[in-house]
């Protein structure tokens, strides 16, 4: 199922943004054939009132470092629909290899093209309109 993530160490450095502009943020996550956005103000208010819980991910760095993250992860129907594949990316397998000589393999997204929903235009068009 998609979801839209936010780390738990990107949400202060967030707020704190969205205070001193004044501007709206909205977080988008995109996928292979589809993309979905949340506002950040509706991210926010899903985790003060525990509909979204805090998971831990462990991410490892090139260099072999691991390093365990909170996330949280936002069901696309908390959002909107933002984008689909007009034309679908291809995939080309890539790989990195550490100092340690460990090969970290990852599939690389090329070319490819998306239409941009209706909806999702017209919360950007909102966003400028408030601020104008």
């Amino acid at each position: 199922m998609p979801t839209i993530i936010i780390k738990e160490e990107d949400r202060e450095p967030l707020q704190a943004w969205q205070n001193s502009t004044g501007i709206p943020i909205h977080i988008w996550h995109v996928f292979f054939d589809m993309a979905y956005g949340i506002s950040f103000n509706e991210a926010q208010r899903l985790i003060r009132e525990g509909y979204t819980l805090p998971t831990k991910q462990t991410f490892q760095a090139p260099g072999g470092a691991t390093t365990e993250k909170s996330l949280y992860k936002f069901y696309y129907h908390y959002g909107y629909s933002l984008s689909d594949a007009v034309e679908e990316p291809r995939l080309v397998a890539k790989s990195i290899t550490d100092k340690n000589g460990h090969i970290l393999p990852y599939v690389h997204f090329e070319n490819g093209i998306m239409s941009i929903h209706e909806e999702a235009l017209n919360i950007l068009r909102e966003i400028r309109n408030a601020k104008g």
